[in-house]
């Protein structure tokens, strides 16, 4: 079985090339000028006071979680629809994930359901743009200040996302931004936490460097004197999650290309709605809604074929994936829920929690091959073959 068109790629040119090969002519490969650049940049596009960048964005939720002290017997609300280091991170740091339900139009968390799941544990909320589709924010600050929780925007992948003319990233209390290679912009593996306080800031990069004193804070003087004294000192238990220079530069030259980027997923989107519109069965994503402007992560379809269960055959989407596989055709389960999750099935949060909408939609996403560079003939490939194997696999 041969891939012709894949599910992502990622879009490397000369110029990232060039600043990766110029960081490996130096003697300074981690903590230098590129990670201090990339930082500025970041925050800059998010007009947002600094940025801390880590090894991945799921390092970023740990971290985030950690600075802003949420901890054993406290509840974060999060969605199940959604990458599983979303909960991860929650019992990372001794936290309880709860479980809530989703907006059948944005895939993202409902508010109303997210206030009626609030109890005196709750601490944070947790809200994730799903696929790059900008969550209510206006409601979610309202709820998390009436109730006085911390909210944290995962804006991992929702770059360039803005919900009424804001980035996504620019609402919550710390924001964390990924950086895999199928997101819109890369560093290889890596991820940032956007924030606002100087503080905050500073505890970030402590914790991402095993909890050794910042260069931003007061002691700098004494770095100075004795650097290699302080080096060795942590003044709390930290974690291994620098990002290097390498992966800094790469982010650097791809955050300078990130208009380019985010016009070529876009204009790839409505290439597909086009094509996919005459195909019944179908479920296609909103190509605009309200107040948002969508940042293009992934394209993912619903399929709403009935098959010999009911309402809707629940293996109909996978023989649908086994078969355009089998033809060349990458495609991706976009999410299987977190409670239903190996690791996470049978804990007490997957038990307790209630998402019916979560789970009838998870069941029938497709999230068919895109990129920056796909193009027109490989996305009328991938549609004439989907179209040929849902007739298929209906009979």
């Amino acid at each position: 079985m041969t891939i012709r068109i894949p599910l992502s790629a990622p879009d490397i040119t000369d110029a990232e090339i060039d600043a990766v090969t110029a960081v490996l002519r130096t003697s300074r490969l981690s903590l230098g000028p590129e990670l201090e650049a990339f930082e500025r940049a970041v925050a800059a596009y998010h007009s947002i006071p600094d940025a801390v960048a880590v090894s991945s964005g799921t390092a970023g939720l740990h971290l985030a979680l950690l600075a802003l002290g949420v901890g054993e017997g406290q509840e974060v609300i999060v969605p199940s629809f959604a990458f599983v280091a979303v909960a991860n991170a929650v019992l990372q740091v001794r936290a309880t994930p709860v479980f809530v339900d989703i907006d059948p139009v944005t895939l993202n968390l409902d508010p109303a359901l997210v206030e009626e799941a609030i109890t005196p544990r709750a601490r944070a909320i947790l809200v994730v743009h799903t696929f790059g589709v900008p969550a209510e924010m206006d409601r979610l600050q309202e709820i998390a200040r009436r109730h006085n929780l911390v909210l944290i925007e995962d804006a991992c992948e929702a770059i360039g996302a803005e919900y009424d003319s804001r980035k996504a990233g620019s609402f919550g209390d710390l924001a964390v931004l990924g950086f895999y290679p199928n997101k819109q912009i890369t560093t290889g593996e890596g991820g940032c936490v956007l924030v606002r306080n100087g503080e905050l800031a500073d505890r970030l990069r402590s914790l991402r460097n095993q909890g050794r004193l910042s260069k931003r804070k007061d002691a700098a003087q004494e770095m100075e004197r004795d650097p290699a004294a302080r080096w060795f000192e942590h003044e709390e238990i930290g974690y291994n999650y620098r990002l290097s220079e390498l992966a800094a530069a790469l982010g650097r030259v791809q955050l300078d290309r990130v208009d380019e980027i985010l016009a070529m997923r876009r204009a790839a989107a409505e290439r597909y709605q086009s094509l996919l519109e005459t195909i019944s069965d179908l479920e296609l994503p909103p190509i605009a809604l309200p107040r948002r402007s969508v940042s293009w992560f992934v394209y993912v379809v619903r399929l709403t074929a009935r098959g010999p269960g009911s309402p809707i055959d629940s293996g109909f989407r996978d023989r649908v994936q086994v078969q355009l596989a089998r033809r060349g055709v990458a495609t991706g389960r976009y999410f299987a829920p977190i409670h239903q999750q190996p690791a996470w099935y049978g804990r007490p949060s997957s038990v307790a929690a209630k998402v019916p909408i979560t789970e009838t939609i998870a069941q029938r996403t497709l999230a068919l091959p895109f990129f920056n560079r796909i193009t027109l003939a490989q996305q009328e490939e991938v549609v004439a073959t989907l179209s040929l194997t849902m007739q298929e696999c209906k009979r």
